[in-house]
């Protein structure tokens, strides 16, 4: 199933993000299933609160392909359901579909908190597939966070 093929390939992005220090979500934009970006979360890297992997992804594809604007033709794979940023940039380039591997309970804007892609008045809708590898998606994340804050609640400061 191409699902986890690209999937597998979003999880090795989220990996980089992973040995960077960042948060681990991990992106592929793929179109007539070829890959033709990716990308993972450099915020910390970057200095950038914008970059997430998904914004990465499609920066990428901006330049390669010359264009801002995309088709109906490409889907973007996602370990962590998009946010609001994320999705209003999905909007506005034109992705016909999301493929996310775990919900985002506090950032979610694909239906966990809110539901961009459903709103009538925005003049795209994108088709929206979660749960995709959802237990080593959400694994991966979870491992991340409970050694974060293990590791602050560890360090102490000594005078």
């Amino acid at each position: 199933m191409n699902s986890i093929k690209f999937m597998r390939l979003a999880l090795l992005q989220a990996k980089l993000a992973l040995i960077a220090g960042e948060v681990p979500v991990g992106a592929v934009l793929v179109k007539n299933n070829l890959v033709i970006s990716y990308g993972y979360n450099q915020q910390i890297t970057r200095n950038d609160p914008t970059a997430h992997a998904e914004i990465i992804a499609l920066r990428m594809a901006s330049k390669l392909l010359n264009n801002y604007r995309f088709s109906k033709n490409y889907k973007i794979y996602v370990t962590l359901e998009p946010c609001a940023m994320c999705a209003g940039a999905i909007i506005h380039v034109r992705l016909g579909e999301i493929i996310y591997g775990t919900p985002s309970f506090k950032t979610g804007a694909c239906g966990s908190i809110i539901n961009l892609f459903q709103e009538k008045k925005l003049n795209h809708h994108t088709i929206l597939t979660g749960g995709v590898m959802q237990k080593q998606c959400e694994k991966l994340l979870k491992s991340f966070f409970i050694k974060r804050r293990n590791f602050v609640k560890n360090k102490s400061i000594k005078y």
